[in-house]
């Protein structure tokens, strides 16, 4: 389920892996630690050709922001009990602080955001149920 557009900064958990639906569909994720403290973990979705670059050079440990719709999904774990999860669809990412991203700061897919939010195909392409994660 949908639920609104949203802007989250953090640290990189996990780094970004890429696969395929049935329908031969790319998707990359990674996971976005966006906790100070303690460790709030949402699942960062990227369906997106533009942002295939900048997701493939990411690593662990940098901090990025990222702009897209959040959505929760239910899952059943192996004991057989539910819990909801936290996802972003990405539409844009973008490196923060430290040495490296001060010397490429750069803002990826944001040109493409009016493209997206006017003939937005990802949710005709992709059902919940196909995403490989």
């Amino acid at each position: 389920m949908s639920l609104a557009k949203a802007v989250l900064t953090g640290t990189i958990y996990r780094a970004p892996e890429k696969r395929f639906t049935q329908n031969n569909i790319a998707v990359s994720a990674f996971v976005l630690n966006i906790g100070e403290r303690e460790e709030s973990l949402i699942r960062v979705l990227s369906k997106r050709n533009t942002l295939d670059e900048v997701v493939s050079s990411l690593n662990k440990g940098e901090r990025i922001l990222v702009e897209g719709r959040l959505q929760t999904a239910t899952v059943k774990s192996d004991d057989g009990s539910e819990r909801k999860i936290y996802e972003i669809d990405a539409n844009t990412i973008e490196r923060l602080g430290g040495e490296a991203s001060a010397a490429a700061s750069q803002k990826f897919g944001t040109e493409e955001i009016v493209k997206f939010e006017s003939d937005d195909l990802s949710n005709e392409l992709i059902n919940e149920d196909e995403i490989p994660f």
